[in-house]
């Protein structure tokens, strides 16, 4: 995969990608919105216990198709607080390691569930 920041455009913001290209006869996964649920079907209490909870359920559906953190192409995350750009920054940075695909951070007035803060989907793509 080749990830695209061209000098037309203006840098990303922080650690994300403008593009990527993806081959062609590449397996390609699409991950549906994660929620802040443990294995046990109960609820991360918290924003940051939530959106860490998110990440590591996407990281298992990655698993669970043979593919890793870094076969991830693109990620949407819809939280429900404007004041948690910060964290979920660090968060990211943190959990990928310095992996920066596409990206979109989107704030929404509510998600699925009144006691859910953040979801988060993606996509990935393995040869």
């Amino acid at each position: 995969m080749e990830f695209l920041n061209p000098d037309t455009v203006a840098p990303p913001a922080s650690g994300y990608s403008h593009g990527v290209v993806v081959p062609a006869a590449a397996r390609r996964l699409i991950v549906a919105g994660q929620i802040g649920l443990e294995p046990d079907g109960s609820l991360a209490e918290g924003f940051e216990a939530q959106m860490e909870r998110c990440w590591l359920n996407l990281f298992a559906v990655l698993e669970a198709a043979g593919m890793t953190k870094r076969d991830l192409v693109k990620y949407t995350v819809f939280v429900t607080r404007p004041d948690v750009t910060a964290i979920y920054r660090e968060m990211r940075d943190r959990l990928l390691e310095g992996h920066a695909p596409p990206a979109t951070y989107v704030v929404v007035a509510g998600l699925a569930s009144p006691g859910l803060l953040v979801e988060i989907e993606g996509e990935a793509v393995a040869r």
